[in-house]
């Protein structure tokens, strides 16, 4: 049993003694570390899994969580126990790239990512200078998030700062812990949709001060991409950064090859798309560069050694034929990266249907990725990749209560196929019930996402 406080200060009945806890009683899992692709049986110490478990929740945080047996006698008469048995409870899933105004372009068709922006992308943008509609699509989208069992995610908002503030403000009633930022864009798109980097500079500053740190919301700096910023605003985007060193740098990088080229025609005194981000002093530990299709040996290296991370959007990747991601390649480098929806480009919410996506797009490579390791990439690896793993991300006592209840008989296919037989106790094994879930799960499996240990999300009929 893993409690709060340490064995020689008191007691697992004292510390339970609690008038103000509830208890959640189910299968549960969560993660250490990274399993890569280990099998169930080899390095369990990167994960914990109890077939009849019990989770604590004292104040919205996590208070204890081991083996029904050693707990429940423990519980005092007066603690609710919600019963979960039967399924399976997992922490809140993480997405670490995801455009909240790119709600409505979500499954529209584009050549590429030029010109998908160009025709949709770029378009709905602009309507978010109107903070009716701005509030509208942000309770929409955090909606659709606690649906599909996403509690935390990294969010581009767009260079209104509109946007991001009805974001901000529908995050934070819903006791939400989300990253987010105003995009700094200057060129190469709308002139509705242009900043300078004078007014991207000051809003930016204005939205850090007024929203970073308040409950469980943080800022973000936002440049889109190399191509919609000039010099003039990476220069002050890197003095941002500069100036609030604990801050994420959200962003783009090498996603597509017409973008890569264009890239290059804008900077041609830089050896690399990285290194225009590493000049102007965006290239750190707080990065987060989404999509790193395209890195060469070089800017690997790069990566690693600054502590960026990497995010892996396999169903936009997919979607708008930019390429494929090479986990192997990453993981020879030691460079950290993350899974994401990347909606709209990426056609699902659900990050059970990324990881399906991103199973296939390793298969293709001829590469493996183990239904542990994704369980761990949407969760606790989800977290590390935004720096949120001291708040979120596994059940370990005094984190946040943000977590999932996965069915296991959400469709009639998914119960068949975890109905048969496949170990002595007549379960089906650790990898093949999350393989299920990778395979075939959906918005369906999500049974109940809670939030700070309440219930958000109601399954439907």
């Amino acid at each position: 049993m893993t409690i709060a406080g340490s064995p020689s200060e008191q007691s697992g009945s004292e510390v339970l003694k609690k008038t103000n806890q509830r208890a959640f009683r189910g299968s549960i899992l969560h993660f250490f570390n990274d399993p890569q692709n280990k099998t169930e049986t080899e390095n369990s110490h990167l994960w914990e899994y109890i077939e009849d478990g019990c989770l604590v929740i004292e104040n919205g945080l996590i208070h204890a969580v081991g083996h029904a047996a050693d707990i429940m006698g423990q519980l005092p008469t007066t603690c609710p126990v919600i019963d979960h048995r039967g399924d399976l409870i997992v922490p809140g899933f993480v997405d670490p790239h995801i455009h909240f105004p790119q709600l409505d372009t979500i499954a529209s068709p584009g050549t590429d990512l030029i010109d998908w922006l160009n025709r949709y992308a770029f378009p709905t943008e602009a309507a978010f200078q109107d903070k009716t509609h701005a509030t509208a699509v942000a309770e929409f989208f955090i909606e659709e998030l606690i649906r599909n069992g996403t509690t935390s995610a990294l969010v581009f908002g767009t260079v209104h700062r509109t946007s991001i503030e009805s974001f901000f403000a529908v995050a934070q009633r819903k006791k939400m812990r989300m990253v987010g930022g105003k995009v700094l864009m200057d060129r190469h798109c709308p002139r509705e949709l242009q900043d300078t980097p004078e007014s991207g500079y000051a809003d930016s500053q204005a939205l850090i001060h007024e929203w970073h740190g308040r409950d469980r919301l943080q800022y973000a700096i936002t440049p889109r991409f190399a191509i919609t910023s000039s010099d003039e605003q990476l220069a002050l985007t890197g003095k941002l950064a500069q100036e609030n060193p604990r801050l994420i740098i959200h962003t783009h990088l090498a996603e597509n090859h017409e973008e890569i080229n264009w890239v290059r025609q804008l900077f041609p005194r830089h050896r690399s798309y990285l290194d225009v981000y590493d000049q102007y002093g965006l290239v750190n530990q707080q990065s987060v560069f989404a999509h790193c299709i395209y890195l060469d040996d070089a800017d690997l290296k790069r990566m690693q050694s600054s502590g960026a991370t990497a995010i892996f959007c396999p169903t936009s990747n997919l979607f708008l034929g930019s390429g494929l991601f090479d986990i192997k390649k990453a993981d020879e480098a030691q460079m950290p990266f993350g899974v994401a929806t990347d909606v709209g480009g990426g056609t699902s919410f659900n990050l059970l249907r990324t990881l399906s996506e991103a199973y296939k797009v390793n298969k293709l490579q001829g590469q493996f990725l183990s239904p542990l390791r994704a369980f761990y990439l949407m969760t606790l690896g989800g977290a590390r990749a935004l720096h949120l793993d001291s708040n979120i991300g596994n059940f370990m006592p005094g984190k946040e209560a943000d977590f999932v209840v996965l069915s296991r008989t959400a469709t009639p296919l998914m119960e068949r196929k975890l109905s048969q037989n496949r170990s002595k106790d007549g379960l089906p094994t650790l990898t093949e019930q999350l393989f299920t879930f990778v395979m075939l799960g959906d918005d369906r499996a999500i049974k109940q996402t809670y939030i700070m240990g309440e219930a958000a999300k109601v399954r439907s009929a």
